[in-house]
């Protein structure tokens, strides 16, 4: 009977390492014990299918402390060429004695599809009792890394709750000593200014062109290694973080937790509450014929299913083509790959919210409940012309300006939560009765406070 054929030759690479260079000078000494044995134990695996490569991967004089060794980098690199099918050790620690250096590497062979074999440990991962040992391997490389992870947090939260600032650059109007907040004497009048503005109720436009003409700026800093950040006008998107940052209260953030009473305060806790409560009480902020040029009428209003904001992205392609989308806030940070969740096509999504929105007004039982209550608030209203109107909404739709169509969403939609396979839409209860009432009204649409 002739021998089975074999359908695949198998590179094998062995990789050798000492670490110091005593003994080196010796006839036969360690790293060529490590290399002969491993050579011999891919002759064992010859009917395998199992080939030596020709280059040799030995370490001399190299520590497994460190990942950086010319003969490991080179096999690395052959690995990534695709011209090693299998790493050969005489034990796991001439690869690495670190856990988890050892699970990146085993991440970089599985990634181009390598097995690993540990010649003294019967350490195959070729068969299911080698892996299920580098399993149990990599199960305490991951108990190891969440113990660090926990440690971490810990000091984080300790060091927190005894005042210690850990964020990097402070916010406007604080300095940092002995890595402690102290109120800075330059920049406190200012922040005060600002809350006492807002609380008297000025506009945030108005405020923000008030600090324009002041010359105010975010905070200038230079951090340790002395990079150099300079001051931007104060804008609106700084000017809601700084309102609702309770660090100026004195207290220090840990994910959602706030530690009181952590440094001086800089806006005293009524003042805070005035600020609070007139931020709380302003409409949403609605689109105008001076909106971006690239129209996003659900702006603010999309939402992942993890609760996360869905933000308004777009592209132009070079044949001026643009597509627009909502992505998950994330994605703009990391890799969309790793999400759950894909983009979103902008079309797509505000046509399937208009269209439901269409039907839902033109449901009978919805119009039956909703008039009564517009009536109600405004007298003056022409019950059978509002019923009308909402039944012909999808001719009316088409007579809207861009903006305007915005305001309607913006009037109607509390939020839209986009899950993998359905979108989710949530009016607003007092949003309905207010868009009828506006529907009989030559005024601008109004935006109900709830």
């Amino acid at each position: 009977m002739s021998a089975p054929e074999i359908s695949r030759r198998l590179r094998c690479a062995v990789y050798t390492r000492k670490s110091t260079e005593e003994g080196l000078e010796r006839e036969y000494n360690s790293i060529e014990a490590q290399r002969d044995a491993g050579q011999a134990f891919i002759a064992s695996r010859r009917a395998e299918g199992w080939i030596p490569v020709a280059d040799d991967y030995d370490d001399a004089g190299y520590s497994a402390a460190t990942l950086s060794r010319p003969a490991l980098e080179r096999l690395l690199d052959d690995i990534r060429a695709g011209k090693i099918d299998i790493v050969v050790t005489y034990k796991i620690d001439r690869l690495s004695r670190s856990l988890r250096d050892f699970h990146r590497l085993w991440e970089h062979m599985t990634a181009h599809e390598v097995e690993f074999v540990a010649v003294t440990q019967q350490f195959n991962t070729t068969d299911a009792m080698g892996r299920l040992m580098l399993n149990i391997l990599l199960s305490f490389a991951e108990f190891d890394r969440e113990l660090d992870v926990e440690r971490a947090r810990d000091k984080m939260i300790a060091s927190k709750k005894k005042g210690l600032w850990m964020h990097g650059v402070p916010p406007l109007g604080y300095d940092l000593q002995n890595r402690r907040l102290v109120v800075d004497p330059k920049e406190a009048p200012l922040v005060r200014w600002i809350f006492q503005q807002v609380a008297a109720g000025m506009p945030t436009a108005k405020l923000v062109a008030a600090l324009r003409e002041r010359g105010a700026t975010s905070k200038v800093w230079t951090t340790r290694n002395g990079r150099q950040i300079v001051g931007k006008p104060i804008a609106k998107s700084l000017l809601y973080k700084m309102l609702a940052n309770r660090t100026y209260v004195g207290e220090l953030r840990h994910g959602t937790q706030w530690f009181p009473d952590s440094h001086e305060a800089v806006i005293d806790p009524e003042l805070w509450a005035k600020a609070q409560a007139a931020t709380a009480t302003r409409p949403r902020a609605l689109p105008s014929p001076d909106a971006p040029k690239i129209p996003f009428p659900l702006r603010g209003l999309v939402f992942a299913a993890d609760g996360r904001a869905m933000t308004p992205w777009h592209t132009t392609k070079r044949n001026g083509r643009t597509y627009r989308y909502y992505v998950h806030t994330r994605a703009l940070h990391e890799s969309a790959k790793l999400l759950k969740l894909p983009r979103v096509p902008a079309g797509e999504l505000e046509a399937a919210v208009i269209e439901q929105l269409r039907s839902v007004l033109r449901a009978p039982e919805l119009i039956s409940a909703i008039l009564p209550q517009a009536v109600a608030l405004d007298a003056s209203l022409d019950e059978p012309q509002i019923m009308v109107a909402m039944l012909r909404l999808h001719e009316i739709w088409g007579y809207l300006a861009g903006h305007e169509q915005a305001q309607m969403l913006q009037l109607l939609i509390e939020r839209i939560v986009v899950h993998e396979d359905r979108a989710e839409l949530r009016l607003r209860p007092l949003g309905l009765t207010t868009f009828v009432a506006n529907l009989s009204s030559t005024q601008p649409l109004r935006c109900p406070h709830e």
